[in-house]
């Protein structure tokens, strides 16, 4: 184990000795789709729970959904058969491994048409299975889409991921500029580069028209950068995790390096309500912005 990944499950453990954590909600969501959004979320989870954090993973696009292929698992069931009765949120949870269990979502459309009466309260109560997690990474559909913001307005962290394409930084862009209508401060992760010093370059093109067209109190912070590695590409024709299969190649330690900065905002979460933990805490903030 390298000194980086040492130092991440130290942090790690000392966040697991503090008890009624509430979950950190943590979104991660790109301009356009074809950007490795769900490759980065899916083993940014792994990598998470592999230093013992208890992590849910919530497929948010159901529309192109494909966390299930990512994880090589099959889906049966998905939230909104829960919210329908003909489910309960421990018959759809998958657990991947250790620390990791992905729960198959429904677009956000659909699931605000259960979002009232009997149905919706029962959910509430069986959502307490997950009121454990650490941390629920919700993988949100590309795009600006309503029910989209309503997940980028409910979650602490959000995370937009693009690639060097000239049109992925556009649409990245139009996504950072709606997205800091609800937060101020945004996260960047540079997928896809040749280097760090492209990565930087770009982000810093993008940082300063967000400054000069958007302005105003928004705080866009640059995570880090996933390099163009073609381990990456092999992996996911395999329906294997990239971090899993290389656990020392360039990108698993980009991404490790990503997991520590976001680990270090695990410090900053107090003793809070019960509520605000887990699926039930995801959809309590959701209708809070419906």
């Amino acid at each position: 184990m390298n000194h980086q990944a040492s130092k991440l499950e130290a942090l790690v453990n000392q966040n697991r000795n503090v008890k009624a954590k509430k979950t950190r909600f943590i979104a991660i969501t790109s301009g356009k789709g074809g950007v490795g959004k769900s490759t980065i979320s899916s083993n940014m989870a792994f990598v998470m729970a592999k230093y013992g954090l208890k992590v849910g993973i919530f497929d948010a696009d159901i529309g192109l959904a494909n966390l299930d292929v990512m994880f090589n698992v099959k889906i049966k069931k998905n939230i909104l058969h829960v919210l329908k009765g003909e489910a309960t949120v421990e018959e759809i949870l998958v657990p991947i491994g250790e620390n990791l269990v992905l729960i198959p979502g429904e677009s956000g459309e659909e699931i605000f048409k259960y979002a009232s009466g009997g149905l919706f309260e029962r959910f509430m109560d069986q959502a307490g299975v997950l009121d454990d997690l650490d941390v629920m990474i919700i993988d949100t559909g590309a795009g600006i889409g309503e029910h989209i913001q309503l997940f980028l307005r409910a979650c602490d962290d959000v995370i937009v991921v693009t690639v060097p394409d000239p049109a992925a930084i556009t649409d990245a862009y139009a996504t950072i500029k709606v997205t800091s209508r609800l937060r101020d401060e945004i996260n960047v992760i540079m997928n896809q580069v040749r280097s760090s010093k492209e990565a930087e370059s770009l982000f810093e093109k993008i940082h300063k028209v967000a400054a000069a067209n958007i302005g105003g109190s928004l705080q866009l912070s640059y995570l880090g950068q996933i390099s163009n590695d073609p381990k990456i590409s092999a992996s996911v024709k395999k329906r294997a995790l990239f971090s899993q299969e290389f656990p020392t190649a360039t990108p698993t330690n980009e991404l490790e390096a990503i997991v520590k900065r976001i680990a270090k905002k695990l410090e900053r979460n107090v003793l809070v309500d019960p509520k605000e933990s887990g699926l039930g805490g995801l959809f309590k903030r959701l209708m809070e912005h419906f």
